[in-house]
């Protein structure tokens, strides 16, 4: 039996969490009625309830389905998001909408809601995400850069050139050979949390952290441009001084990150925590689609270029204790001080 936290599950119980129905159910002992996180019916006292990670779990306790929120119906569609992405991920050619959801017997508009309401994104912005990732990590080997664009599933190299320049901010060459013939520009400022490097290429932020100077962006692209931003950043600067010094009135500011799906649907979770809260591993891997996925969680938040503009920050280890922080855990401690004292 998968563990669940009952904490979290009773949280999302409590406030009609849709983006977790199919997770887990929560079985009214009063009623003997198990129902999915979303359902409208008038919620039970804390006590009256407990928590399955399946319906299959719920009936063999000797739990029905609620009639009116149809929990059952959600565990279909979970297992039908979940062939979906296998099938994305072993194609040879880019499936259409029309034949994932014949493959897992649905309507097609009505699957793209489904996938979109259990990943985050559509399943076309999957399978980009997917043959992305896939060419970013061919792009890093030896091989030809045509081949590394055919290996990871493109049609050709147009297509590929098309859809990556909006993810990787520069041309499939430049990633291969270190950020060759990439400008990234850098600065440091002074922030309540003491010196603050920032770096940005053209599309936008790309590196935003404590304790460093442009020595780590040089290592990570060792044949690009880098060079001081000067006035030319002078409004990301500001807006991330002000992001860092008050870091309850997040302001939008273009980034220039990429990471596998998983790890985009982690940071989009921590996006979404309100500012003064914060989230576990735990929870955070159930908002994105894979509870299961708890240690995967702190790797993405680990993983997290842009401290606090992503506030990674805001998540905590299992069991409630702060974790770890790239810069320190005297900074996580004072941004969530001056969060809850806004």
């Amino acid at each position: 039996m998968t563990q669940i936290d009952t904490d979290s599950a009773f949280a999302a119980f409590d406030r009609r969490d849709r983006t977790l129905d199919g997770q887990f159910v929560g079985a009214v002992k009063t009623t003997r009625i198990y129902c999915k996180p979303s359902c409208p019916a008038r919620r039970p006292l804390r006590e009256n309830v407990e928590f399955f990670a399946t319906p299959t779990e719920a009936r063999a306790a000797g739990y029905r389905a609620c009639l009116r929120c149809k929990p059952d119906e959600v565990g279909r569609d979970r297992e039908a998001v979940a062939k979906a992405l296998k099938l994305i991920e072993v194609a040879e050619d880019g499936l259409s909408l029309e034949e994932l959801a014949d493959a897992v017997g649905y309507a097609p508009h009505h699957f793209h809601r489904l996938f979109k309401r259990d990943t985050g994104v559509t399943a076309a912005a999957y399978a980009r995400g997917l043959r992305a990732n896939r060419a970013a990590t061919a792009l890093n080997g030896k091989g030809s850069i045509t081949d590394a664009i055919y290996d990871a599933g493109y049609s050709g190299p147009s297509r590929f050139y098309a859809e990556t320049k909006r993810r990787l901010g520069m041309t499939p060459s430049a990633w291969k050979n270190g950020g060759a013939g990439v400008t990234i520009r850098w600065t440091v400022a002074d922030t309540a949390l003491g010196r603050m490097l920032l770096a940005a290429t053209d599309k936008g932020i790309c590196r935003l952290s404590f304790d460093e100077d442009e020595t780590e962006l040089q290592r990570r692209f060792p044949a690009a441009r880098i060079e001081a931003g000067g006035a030319t950043l002078a409004k990301l600067v500001k807006g991330a001084v002000a992001a860092v010094n008050k870091p309850a009135q997040m302001p939008n500011l273009p980034l220039d990150i990429q990471g596998t799906a998983f790890q985009q649907a982690v940071w989009r979770e921590l996006t979404r925590i309100p500012p003064g809260e914060t989230r576990t591993y735990t929870q955070l891997a159930m908002a994105a689609g894979n509870p299961g996925a708890v240690r995967a969680a702190g790797t993405a938040c680990g993983q997290n270029r842009v401290a606090v503009l992503i506030p990674c920050h805001r998540a905590l280890r299992t069991d409630g204790s702060l974790g770890g922080y790239a810069y320190g855990l005297e900074r996580k401690v004072k941004l969530l001080e001056m969060e809850e004292a806004r």
